[in-house]
This record gives structure tokens, C-alpha cells and sequence, in this order.
């Protein structure tokens, strides 16, 4: 990434009013973010780099010095039954699903699904109504045992737009408990690991709206949490900065555990090992991305005008069932995995049928997309 970005955007606005009592500080030791919410989900929450809303570091320094047990887990976030009211309203209705430690796993849905619910809850935003909800083994209302274990970058956040970038990043790493005389070396680390080295001495105010997104997930990844949550990490940037952050939060992968909420789905089922579809507050799926995509179950072939053996296909013997749609020249090859059957062996077998009886192919692709997935699980 380039340091040369645009370095024009609006000062930073004063932070909103802090949330309803009903919300708690993050593990990570920042308070509420200002999300955007759902369309079914709560009112927005305060910015979260706001200093004056932050107890002092030196409480946390001090905390931090104490020593914490850390349990081992195989499963870093579990919902059982959760469910979040407010009101009359409910935004998330009795949602059950487990991420397995180390894995990147997204957050899917429409408007209103109750992602940003479902999400600020995992970072202790927000108490469930029912159910229960484990971070690392412990509710995400157990600050102590998780303060430093947990970064987050919400969507709409605000930096402060008085601090220069390496302020804001030596503050937020005395509130993950680095020790005082290593937080300026851990905060040049993860700015450099942004492409951001050049912005230490540069006023938050002054960051384009790329390289603010860049700081704001480089205070999601300082101290090198075991669970990173992240919420529309590419949103409005551009498309060489987005592949950047992509290859980011690849590298990241096995290190610990990512949670990735977002309305790009071709984005999603690039990075991520599994998924939650929500709608209406409802799980409606959910699994690994395989699973999902039925990647491991079905492949599809286009077909240019021509030819189309289509019994020939039928008469394999790894092959299930087979599906030819006419008008959109395609066929759905569905056979069954296992005993040394996967998805590229049936293609091999597929493509040698249909070549040898002259007919030509577009595109072979694996599965159905997530795309097309969640439209089909969603209204």
C-alpha cells in the first residue's frame, strides 16, 4: 500500500452520547463502538477510541500485570440459544453455533438479520437476553479474564482526530496490557504490518478514509489478541486496498481466531474457512464454507451453443443426478463424496466426456457460490 493516499477527510466529530446502561466495555478494554446497527438491532453505540470513556491505562497496565490463567480451547466462540431483545424487538432469536479456534468464519446476512447484534454481543458490548455466550470459555462480560484476548474493529468508529496515529496506537496498546516499555515497538509493528510506517507522526484528522480504516484494524490486531472481531473490514475501500486487507486477514489465519461480519460474499468465501447465515434474527445455515457453497457435492458447467451429451454425463458412475437448464446452457453434475470420489476427479471425468463429443465448455466452477446460497436462504 501506498502512504502517499488522499489525506483529506472531516475532523473527527465528538463522540455520541455513551450507550444504554445495558452495555459494557469490551474485553479489549475499549468501550462501545459506534456500529451501525441493523435494522433490527440496537440504536448506535459510542465511539470507541474516545479517551475521556476509557478508564485509565494504568488501571489496565496494572490489571494487566496480574497473572491470568489462560484456558485452552478448541471452540473460541459458542452460542447456545442466544437470544437479544429490545423491547418488543427481537434482534437475534435463539441462535446456536460454534468457531472452532484458529479458523476465519464470517457473519452473513441482509439488513436487519442481527449481524451487528449477533457481533457486539461476542465483543461484550451487549448481554444476550437468553442463552449463553462463551469467548475463549468465559462470558464476553468477564473482563479481566479476557482483557488483551480480544481485538475489534467496528464498522463506523471514529479515531480521535487530535492524536497523531502513534499516540492513538501507544494508548490502545497500554489498554491491551503491553507492558509500558514495549507498547511504542508493538504499536510501530502492527502499523507496519498495514503499510502504514510512514503515518506515526501524522494527525488522525488528516488519514484518508483507507488509511483510517488501516489504523483502525491495526488497534484491532496490537497486542495479538486470540480473537479478532472484525466488522465490514473492506467497506468503501478501494479495490487494491480491499485485496490488501484480504491478504492481511489470511495471514492472520491459525494465529487466531477471526470473525468477519460483511455484505461482500464473493470476499467471504474467499477468506473465510466457515460461516453463519443469519436472517430475521435466525440462524438459517451455517458450517464450513464447503458445507455451504455444496462445493464438495455438485459442480457446474457452462456450455457454448453446441453440442451437449448430456446421457453420456448421466451414464458416469461417480455421478448422482444431473441437472441441464436449456436456456442458460448449464449442467449440475451432483455426485457423492467419499471413497476417493472429490470434485476435482468428477470434473476430470466430466470434461474428458464432454470433449470427447465435441462440446464446448465456458466456465466449470465448484458448487453453487455463496452468493447464491444465501439468496436462496434468504427473503
Amino acid at each position: 500500500m501506498s502512504a502517499d493516499e488522499a489525506t483529506t477527510t472531516k475532523e473527527a466529530s465528538a463522540p455520541p452520547p455513551a450507550p444504554a446502561a445495558e452495555s459494557t466495555p469490551p474485553a479489549n478494554g475499549t468501550p462501545a463502538p459506534a456500529a451501525k446497527a441493523d435494522a433490527g438491532d440496537a440504536s448506535p453505540m459510542s465511539n470507541p477510541y474516545a479517551k475521556e470513556a476509557a478508564p485509565s491505562a494504568e488501571v489496565f497496565v496494572a490489571e494487566g500485570a496480574k497473572k491470568r490463567k489462560k484456558k485452552p480451547v478448541e471452540i473460541a466462540i459458542r452460542l447456545t440459544k442466544v437470544t437479544k431483545r429490545f423491547g418488543a424487538k427481537t434482534a437475534v432469536d435463539g441462535v446456536s453455533l460454534k468457531v472452532k479456534a484458529g479458523s476465519v468464519y464470517g457473519l452473513i446476512g441482509p439488513n436487519g438479520a442481527g449481524k451487528t447484534t449477533t457481533f457486539s454481543m461476542m465483543a461484550g458490548f451487549l448481554q444476550p437476553t437468553e442463552g449463553v455466550l462463551e469467548v475463549l470459555g468465559y462470558s464476553p462480560m468477564q473482563v479481566d479474564e479476557l482483557r488483551s484476548r480480544i481485538g475489534v474493529l467496528p464498522q463506523d468508529a471514529l479515531l480521535p482526530g487530535t492524536d497523531k496515529v502513534g499516540e492513538f496506537l501507544v494508548h490502545m496498546a497500554q489498554l491491551q496490557d503491553v507492558p509500558p516499555d514495549a507498547c511504542e515497538e508493538a504499536a510501530r509493528a502492527v502499523l507496519s504490518e498495514v503499510d502504514g510506517r510512514d503515518w506515526w507522526g501524522v494527525k488522525c484528522s488528516s488519514l484518508s478514509h483507507g488509511m483510517a480504516k488501516r489504523v483502525q484494524l491495526a488497534q484491532a490486531l496490537i497486542g495479538d489478541p486470540e480473537v479478532v472481531l472484525l466488522d465490514e473490514p473492506t467497506a468503501g475501500l478501494d479495490p487494491r486496498v480491499a485485496y490488501e486487507v484480504r491478504q492481511l486477514i489470511k495471514s492472520r489465519k491459525g494465529r487466531c481466531t477471526l470473525i468477519v461480519s460483511s455484505h461482500n460474499l464473493a470476499e467471504l468465501e474467499e477468506i473465510c474457512d466457515g460461516a453463519a447465515i443469519l436472517d430475521r434474527g435466525r440462524l438459517v445455515a451455517s458450517g464450513s464454507m464447503n458445507e455451504l457453497t455444496a462445493s464438495s457435492e455438485e459442480i457446474r458447467i457452462k456450455l457454448s451453443p453446441g453440442p451437449a451429451p448430456i446421457p453420456l454425463v448421466r451414464d458416469l458412475p461417480m455421478v448422482k443426478r444431473v441437472e441441464w437448464d436449456e436456456e442458460r446452457r448449464e449442467l449440475v453434475v451432483y455426485f457423492e463424496r467419499g471413497q476417493g470420489v472429490d470434485a476435482e476427479q468428477v470434473i476430470g471425468a466430466v470434461l474428458w466426456v464432454l470433449l470427447q463429443n465435441q462440446a464446448r465448455i465456458s466456465a466449470v466452477s465448484k458448487g453453487r457460490g455463496l452468493e447464491q446460497r444465501v439468496m436462496e436462504l434468504t427473503d
